[in-house]
């Protein structure tokens, strides 16, 4: 299969009902989760942004983000928020989705505007490692069953809590992620090496499926550590599969420690991922305004 891909934007009308096909690809089981074809379109007339990624002329990725408004002390400033990001089942693993933010990076700059924001389950490992990891976004803000029950196959089962992020283009951090130069990434064994704890350590349960620690150790206002690390299951689906009430008490559990240590003035600033047989996965928040 050729990995080789082109990216270009979106605008006509045929072209946005390929898009709405790509989308039951990647969001299979509910028609009504669909983002219509002339919704699409009359967006990206109005300032929108819908980029395609084709191989030999077949769309196989799309990011779609909209205009918006960011309230700040001064008054409302235009933003971008990028609603969607889906990639053909088949190309995944190849760079496509990070391939497409930064062609989005690039475009959103143009014209002037230097945040987008977006919604991602946070209990996704996948998109963590794309979302924070290697896009360098941030977060600390958690939005509890944000868009209510979903009934599609990736999201029906759990309630719809997200993480939003903030991706600012024209930061320090996010340009040296998206930079040519390859970047070193941390490891957990880095973090371990400098004695950061492990807020929520899971515990191994049913089949070895990770089980969420019941007693989690929170900071008191008094000892704020400068980094802590919160655990998250690294397979969600194979989890929501085999173990349907094991992964709806990670969701609650996450959801509290979470809301919490963003309520102290935490901020999600990187993610780990410890391969093997025995994957972990790890967000790493840091205290106070630190985003490098």
């Amino acid at each position: 299969m050729s990995t080789s891909w082109t990216i270009k934007v979106i605008e006509s009308a045929e072209e946005m009902l390929v898009v709405e096909d790509l989308q039951r690809l990647v969001w299979p089981g509910s028609e009504a989760e669909i983002v219509p074809g002339h919704l699409l379109l009359a967006s990206v007339h109005n300032g929108g942004l819908l980029l395609g990624a084709f191989v030999e002329q077949r769309l196989v990725g799309f990011a779609y983000s909209f205009l918006g408004m960011n309230e700040i002390s001064n008054g409302p400033k235009l933003k971008h928020h990028s609603h969607m990001l889906g990639v053909h089942p088949d190309y995944r693993s190849h760079g496509i989705g990070f391939a497409l933010k930064r062609a989005q990076w690039q475009m959103v700059r143009r014209q002037g505007i230097e945040r987008i924001t977006w919604t991602y389950d946070p209990l996704m490992s996948r998109n963590a490692w794309l979302n924070i990891t290697r896009l360098g976004a941030v977060c600390n803000t958690y939005m509890e069953n944000y868009y209510g029950e979903m009934n599609d196959e990736l999201n029906a089962g759990l309630p719809s809590d997200r993480f939003q992020v903030d991706w600012w283009l024209n930061s320090r951090r996010v340009n040296l992620r998206l930079s040519r130069k390859k970047r070193g990434t941390l490891d957990l064994a880095h973090f371990l090496s400098a004695e950061t704890a492990i807020v929520n350590p899971s515990q191994a349960g049913v089949d070895g499926w990770p089980e969420p620690l019941e007693e989690p150790a929170l900071p008191h206002s008094a000892e704020r550590p400068n980094i802590l690390l919160v655990e998250i299951p690294a397979d969600l689906n194979g989890l929501k599969a085999a173990q349907p009430q094991t992964a709806l008490r990670w969701r609650l559990s996450t959801r509290s420690i979470l809301q919490e240590l963003f309520r102290q003035g935490y901020l999600v600033t990187d993610f780990v991922h410890l391969p093997g047989i025995q994957q972990r996965s790890f967000y790493a928040l840091s205290f106070g305004e630190a985003t490098f």
